[in-house]
């Protein structure tokens, strides 16, 4: 009788045992469930993140008299975007994600959404000399600064994105007016009348004078730089290039003789856009100039800008041509989205 009890004693722990572990079991697989829980929606969350941070589009963004269009399709269709003030602008660049506009009596506008939409950043130049006649004609980005110039060698910069501007102009610089800015190799370089030039190696805090007798006394209306070289082209067919970080300049003059308004580079390729719709360009760092196929336009082409191995170049009455081919051929894209005169464009690279 004895030995029944210890064998029924015996089975009786043997059962709760095996339920207990079974009831220990069940707990563990409820609670790693919401782990899993998590890293699915963790996944989802950097998958959504990443989306949204490449879903950013390369766009074409051109402004002038008309105000301001946009193209998502390498210059193909247009679009309007409505600037935030009646007055003309002059260029528009990019950088930090931001599009910043300049252009008459010190007009400056900024985007953040792909040029969407355009707030006004003028800066407070009331206290500045001359103010009603610092018309911006030029800004171009690097190393996180925009620098913009204008008359009598005036000259302005942004560490901020574009939101707020301070007076860069240095006295020993030139008092020259200023049409166009470049930058590259950590070099700032403006261009102007007479063939002034005057660089900054400080991100545009202060500025040398760097013209050369012997390049030219025309006036330069851009400048650009590429393949460690700076190009600047102007009246008369004038063009100067530098290597040395636009410490000296070589003449590199062609024999046509229409004005040069606007340059880009891309491709290993300069492309230079003038007056009667004539578009030049160099294959060898600015040394030789060629002529592109002229485009089916005598308007004056005012500037150029290249992105997507396509060169977007806008002029007056709203032209508006581009080349997927380094230039040789060029397709007219003039849209009624720009009903006036374009007189700057550029790329969100």
């Amino acid at each position: 009788m004895k030995s029944i009890l210890s064998w029924f004693v015996l089975i009786v722990s043997i059962a709760v045992i095996v339920s207990s572990c079974s009831e220990k079991e069940e707990s563990t697989t409820a609670t790693a469930t919401p782990i899993t829980s998590s890293d699915d929606s963790s996944d989802n969350s950097t998958s959504t993140s990443d989306n949204s941070s490449s879903s950013n589009p390369e766009i074409f963004v051109a402004v002038g008299y008309g105000g301001i269009v946009r193209s998502t399709d390498n210059g193909t269709t247009w679009d309007n975007a409505t600037s935030p003030n009646a007055n003309t602008l002059y260029d528009v660049t990019f950088g930090n994600n931001t599009f910043v506009g300049v252009g008459l009596h010190g007009t400056i506008i900024r985007s953040t959404d792909n040029g969407t939409t355009w707030d006004n950043a003028t800066g407070d130049i009331s206290s500045w000399d001359n103010a009603t006649n610092k018309h911006l004609f030029n800004v171009v980005f690097g190393n996180n600064t925009f620098v913009a110039v204008s008359y009598s060698g005036f000259i302005m910069r942004s560490t901020d994105n574009g939101s707020s501007w301070d007076n860069a102009t240095t006295d020993n610089s030139t008092t020259a007016n200023l049409w166009g800015v470049g930058f590259g190799n950590n070099t700032f370089v403006a261009v102007g009348d007479n063939g002034n030039v005057v660089r900054s190696t400080d991100n545009g805090a202060s500025w040398d004078n760097a013209t050369t007798d012997n390049t030219t006394t025309q006036r330069l209306r851009r400048v650009f730089f590429g393949n460690n070289t700076f190009v600047a082209v102007g009246g008369l067919g004038h063009i100067i290039r530098s290597t040395d970080n636009g410490s000296t300049w070589d003449n590199a003059t062609i024999s046509n003789a229409n004005y040069l308004n606007g340059l880009a580079f891309g491709n290993n390729t300069f492309m230079a856009v003038g007056d009667y719709g004539n578009i030049v360009k160099s294959t060898d760092n600015g040394s030789t100039w060629d002529n592109a196929t002229r485009p089916t336009t005598n308007d004056d082409t005012s500037r150029v800008a290249f992105g997507n191995n396509t060169f977007v170049v806008t002029g007056r009455n709203g032209t508006i041509l581009t080349s997927s081919d380094n230039g040789t051929t060029w397709d007219n894209r003039t849209s009624a989205a720009a009903t006036g005169s374009l007189a700057g464009i550029t790329f969100s690279e």
